[in-house]
């Protein structure tokens, strides 16, 4: 379908407001999750157990009572689970930007580990391998009184996988 002024446009008009939900959704999920986590966000809610509980005898400790604070509970924890991921997503992303940056300026540091996230779990068990031999060897030489400072190089093969 060749494009056209009209879809094109159209075209446009879902990019900018796909752009903005989830701009929206992270600003509503970055204020939230600050709210929540505060002390007087869990001195409400233990306030409203608390509320909850004295008012079993009014309703005769019902099913419908009981049901009420199932629900509640159970409808604000689906909730929050994704307030909590989406504000763990863009923490996790903001350090390990700010780790790759500090690899990435240090002096020889080794820039092939700047995305360690990505590699499989046997890649990264070779370089956890090799990065607590290093620690070992680290601790020899102090034990023998030497420094361990320096910057040892990492096994070619570990890089290369």
């Amino acid at each position: 379908m060749p494009d056209t002024p009209s879809s094109s446009g159209s075209a446009m008009r879902d990019i900018d407001a796909s752009a903005i939900r989830p701009w929206r959704f992270a600003n509503l999920a970055r204020h939230t999750s600050t709210l929540v986590g505060r002390p007087a966000a869990f001195a409400a809610a233990a306030a409203a157990v608390l509320l909850w509980a004295a008012s079993g005898p009014f309703f005769g400790f019902s099913d419908t009572w009981q049901l009420v604070i199932n629900t509640s509970t159970t409808i604000i924890t689906f909730l929050m689970v994704f307030i909590i991921q989406n504000t763990q997503n863009r923490d996790t992303a903001a350090i390990q930007i700010k780790l790759d940056e500090l690899i990435r300026a240090t002096q020889g540091a080794h820039n092939a580990i700047l995305d360690l996230e990505q590699l499989d779990e046997e890649q990264l068990k070779r370089y956890l391998q090799r990065y607590e031999e290093l620690a070992a060897a680290a601790r020899s030489r102090l034990q023998k009184g030497r420094l361990d400072t320096g910057s040892p190089d990492i096994k070619p093969q570990i890089a290369r996988g």
